[in-house]
């Protein structure tokens, strides 16, 4: 069975940067109408709804060629050139942003998630990590895109690669949004206790200040214990796979890996993960490696409050007026609200509980993926036939 090799310019109908310059202004942007997308917004393959930019309908028209639709794909053009999506449904009529690159497919001549799965590839992605322009800032263009060498078995072929890969994303996917419902659920519970202050037995306690009694109010900062101290590490001690995942605040936490037990934060102790850049915050329970820079690690006093409470108790706090880069230390100034212990035990023992299944959900992400990212080459090359 032949297996082509073609120009990723010879198989497309369109490759071309979004809008800028004089075409979209900042001042064009508002805070509902058609969204724009941007390198941030491309996570794992997929389009974050999330934190999106938006322009008014008013210039959805004239931007019109910069649309994308389903079966499209998307390459940062800036920055980490690594990162690729795929156009679903949900972003139909969605804008291409300045420094993305949209790529529409001649489906006559190939499967669009053949060739997502095959630009995600890691061969690709570090050819295109060298072609980039820019020892700071690297950089894409349309030329440098077009030029990328594609094998491009029989389309039939192709299908069922593609729908292989699919299964694994889907059942990727399907873990995390029941992720996202428990987690949810443990907000919910938090609000209903302690912020609508419907507790246990809230009907007999007086309320005077918004406090209930024999609870306070404490600076965060007074709450925090001390992480153990690890080593460092860098994103040049990153493995493609290895022992200890690696939490990293830029790359969605699951970053890379390494097997540098030196690392290794002790896989009893849940740690929130605290995104100083990007104001994420996320609550761990497994053995894992310090973050790389900008990503704080938390642990609670637990004798004054359990870590999963904390963890909801920052959820709520809100960091957006404060300036990026020192989220953290507002962070710590800012004052919650701290229950009696009796409150707070069984509060933990309702949410630790779900926590956990959260838990187990994301190391079963973490194992899809890894099968997912070690079969793609091999499916990739035609090692493994279909």
């Amino acid at each position: 069975m032949k297996w082509e090799k073609v120009k990723l310019g010879d198989i497309a109908t369109c490759i071309q940067p979004g809008p800028f310059g004089s075409q979209l202004h900042n001042s064009d942007y508002s805070d509902e109408g058609t969204p724009i997308i941007m390198p941030k917004d491309m996570i794992d393959g997929k389009i974050s709804h999330n934190a999106l930019i938006y322009v008014p309908e008013e210039h959805v028209q004239r931007l019109k060629r910069h649309q994308v639709v389903e079966g499209n794909l998307m390459v940062a053009r800036k920055g980490d050139v690594r990162k690729c999506v795929y156009i679903t449904s949900n972003e139909n009529g969605w804008l291409t942003g300045s420094d993305c690159l949209k790529v529409a497919l001649d489906t006559q001549l190939c499967n669009p998630k053949f060739i997502y799965y095959q630009l995600k590839s890691d061969y690709i992605g570090k050819w295109l990590e060298t072609v980039s322009i820019g020892s700071t800032m690297p950089s894409l263009n349309t030329g440098l895109l077009s030029g990328i060498e594609m094998v491009l078995p029989p389309l039939p072929v192709q299908k069922r690669i593609a729908s292989i890969l699919s299964n694994y994303d889907n059942l990727i996917e399907n873990n995390q949004k029941q992720i996202k419902l428990l987690e949810e659920a443990a907000q919910r519970l938090y609000r209903e206790w302690f912020v609508d202050l419907r507790f246990p037995g809230h009907e007999t306690v007086n309320v005077v200040d918004g406090v209930p009694e024999g609870w306070s109010k404490q600076s965060v900062g007074s709450l925090l214990g001390k992480i153990p101290k690890t080593k460092q590490v860098m994103t040049s001690d990153y493995l493609s796979f290895g022992k200890i995942p690696v939490i990293d605040q830029s790359r969605d936490f699951i970053a890379g890996y390494t097997n540098d037990t030196e690392t290794l934060v002790d896989e009893k102790t849940p740690v929130i993960v605290f995104g100083d850049h990007t104001r994420i915050l996320k609550y761990i329970q497994f053995s894992f490696a310090k973050g790389a820079d900008g990503t704080q690690l938390i642990v609670s006093k637990v004798d004054e409050m359990p870590q999963s409470l904390l963890y909801c108790s920052l959820v709520n706090v809100d960091l957006s007026n404060y300036h990026y880069a020192r989220h953290f230390k507002y962070l710590k100034a800012e004052e919650i609200i701290v229950p009696t212990k009796a409150i707070a035990v069984e509060f933990d023992r309702i949410v630790s509980v779900i926590m956990i299944q959260m838990q187990k959900l994301r190391d079963s992400v973490v194992l899809l993926q890894e099968a997912r990212d070690r079969l793609l080459p091999k499916l990739m090359s035609g090692e493994l036939e279909v």
